[in-house]
C-alpha cells in the first residue's frame, strides 16, 4: 500500500511541476509574440483577401494534380499557387507570424528535448525541423551504435 501512496504522491507532483512549466511557456515572450502576431496576421485585411486567393489556387492546383504533370493547367496552376504565396510571405504580418510561430516552435522543442534527455539520451524527440538530423538505426541515418 505505501508504494501505492508514493507513486500517487510522485505523479501528483510532477503533473503539478507540468502544469507549473507550461504556465511558464504560456507566460514567455515567445508566446506573447506568436498570439500578437497571428492577432495582427488574423485581423489584416490584405492577408485574409489572400488566404482566400491562395485557398482557391490550390483547390484550382488540386484539380490540375489528380492529373499530375500531364494536364494541359498543372504548371500554370503550380505557378499561380507559388505566386500568391510568395505575396502572402511579403506581408509584414505573416512573415512575423512565421518568424514568431518558429520561435516558439524551438522553444518547445528545446523544453521536450531537455526533458527527454534528462530520462534517458536514446529517446527521440519529434521535431517540425523537416530538415531535422535525427540519425539512429531507425531513422535511416547513421548508427550511433547506441542502440544495442
Amino acid at each position: 500500500m505505501a508504494v501505492m501512496e508514493s507513486r500517487t504522491l510522485d505523479m501528483s507532483a510532477m503533473l503539478m511541476g507540468a502544469y507549473d512549466l507550461a504556465d511558464l511557456i504560456k507566460n514567455s515572450v515567445e508566446t506573447a509574440d506568436y498570439l500578437y502576431w497571428k492577432q495582427a496576421k488574423d485581423a489584416d485585411a490584405e492577408v485574409q483577401r489572400l488566404v482566400k486567393e491562395f485557398q482557391k489556387s490550390k483547390e484550382r492546383f488540386a484539380e490540375c494534380e489528380r492529373f499530375g504533370h500531364y494536364h494541359p493547367n498543372y504548371h500554370e496552376a503550380l505557378d499561380e499557387v507559388r505566386s500568391v504565396e510568395a505575396k502572402l510571405d511579403l506581408l509584414e504580418p505573416v512573415r512575423r507570424f512565421k518568424e514568431a510561430e518558429r520561435k516558439l516552435d524551438e522553444l518547445l522543442h528545446s523544453v521536450s528535448e531537455t526533458i527527454a534527455r534528462a530520462v534517458s539520451e536514446t529517446i527521440k524527440v519529434p521535431s517540425n525541423d523537416p530538415l531535422a538530423s535525427t540519425g539512429g538505426c531507425s531513422s535511416g541515418g547513421s548508427c550511433s551504435g547506441k542502440c544495442g
